[in-house]
């Protein structure tokens, strides 16, 4: 995050914790208001009532909600899949494949990372064979040649970091084998079944995405047909059951420590099963705070998301910057205690530090009543 001289300020008023999420005076609800996301100064305001307790929320920066699941449509070309959010530094798309690819993808505008919510089959690229599951993330260099052939249905969001690229985030003080080692790090391999494609006789078909346009490039022969490579850059494959989430028994910590993939502009997180806090004056759900600078995406892939209600795998919310959001009044309830000792969730955030925009795709299976589902709030 950027280095800054902010303004020195050291101050308090009233009724007031000292550590943040915890021991907040009784009765009261906090309210972070914090710069560069959760790693700038920050101010933590006590409120009687939830603060986020409306009764009507009009204009452009209501929090909205989609059904991703809706989108029933197969398609058989990546690029075909409709965006649903999206900026100058990031595409994020919702794509199901109901069977083999019948042209090759190669990415010209950035990295591309395919999260694999349902499916299983292979990956066939420049550098060798990769088999997927759900749960994976795929993560494809910028100009990398290659194809999926789904064993079943598949459906997978696809996120690419437009003009950039993914790398991991600074592990600093954890140390570099924290929430997950390299190692688990999987790369292709030029096995038998990758030799077995590639001598497929026919032509073969490369769709190129290059600024938000498509070009088709038709080979007589499988241009997936390398004999051999080396170097220090490949796809790899990395499951969300191979994380191990940082945690802390007496502290809720902030989304962004479960940061997987960081880009220039956006960065990717995976929340996973992890334990409840247990201090008794520990915060035990999410804090409220003003999302003032980024973005803010989740994507539910499997599980119970305690801090949401009526919320179910495949769909997906979106935050815009510049409003106060926090648990639904469901979680509230277990604000300090949980009925049981750990979350049992997987969901995927996208951190957008520009603001995005709604594809058509998001906008067909849009929950509009989404913008209410804090509002049964009792008003006290």
């Amino acid at each position: 995050m950027a280095k800054r001289n902010w303004i020195p300020v050291r101050g308090a008023q009233g009724r007031h914790s000292r550590q943040a999420h915890a021991d907040l005076p009784p009765g009261t609800y906090e309210r972070e208001i914090s710069k560069e996301g959760f790693f700038g100064p920050a101010a933590f305001i006590h409120h009687p009532r939830p603060p986020t307790g409306w009764t009507t929320f009009e204009g452009p920066l209501r929090p909205r909600a989609f059904d991703l699941a809706r989108l029933n449509a197969a398609e058989p070309s990546p690029w075909a899949a409709g965006k649903v959010l999206f900026n100058a530094a990031v595409e994020i798309r919702f794509w199901k494949l109901a069977q083999a690819m019948p042209a090759l993808a190669r990415n010209a505008d950035g990295d591309q990372l395919l999260f694999v919510h349902q499916g299983a089959g292979q990956l066939f690229c420049d550098y060798g064979r990769l088999p997927y599951e759900a749960g994976d993330y795929l993560y494809l260099p910028r100009g990398t040649l290659w194809r999926l052939e789904p064993a079943e249905p598949t459906a997978i969001l696809m996120i690419e970091a437009t003009n950039s690229h993914f790398g991991l985030p600074d592990r600093g003080l954890l140390g570099g084998h924290a929430l997950f080692d390299p190692a688990m790090l999987q790369t292709p391999e030029l096995d038998a079944a990758f030799e077995a494609q590639a001598a497929r006789p026919g032509e073969v078909a490369v769709e190129i995405k290059k600024r938000g346009q498509v070009s088709v490039v038709t080979y007589p022969y499988n241009p997936l047909d390398a004999v051999g490579w080396h170097g220090d850059l490949a796809p790899v494959r990395l499951n969300v059951r191979d994380l191990r989430p940082v945690a802390s028994h007496r502290y809720h910590l902030p989304p962004s420590v479960h940061t997987t993939f960081v880009s220039d502009r956006f960065v990717v997180c995976t929340f996973a099963p992890r334990p409840f806090e247990t201090d008794p004056g520990a915060l035990k759900v999410p804090f409220f705070h003003n999302n003032d600078d980024y973005d803010e995406v989740l994507f539910y892939h499997a599980g119970d998301f305690f801090s949401r209600d009526h919320i179910e795998a495949g769909m997906m919310t979106f935050h815009p910057s510049g409003f106060t959001h926090g648990p639904h009044p469901k979680a509230l309830k277990n604000m300090l205690v949980q009925a049981k000792p750990a979350t049992d969730e997987y969901a995927v955030m996208v951190d957008a530090r520009d603001p995005l925009e709604v594809g058509e795709a998001a906008g067909a299976v849009e929950n509009p009543a989404y913008v209410d589902s804090w509002k049964s709030h009792d008003p006290g």
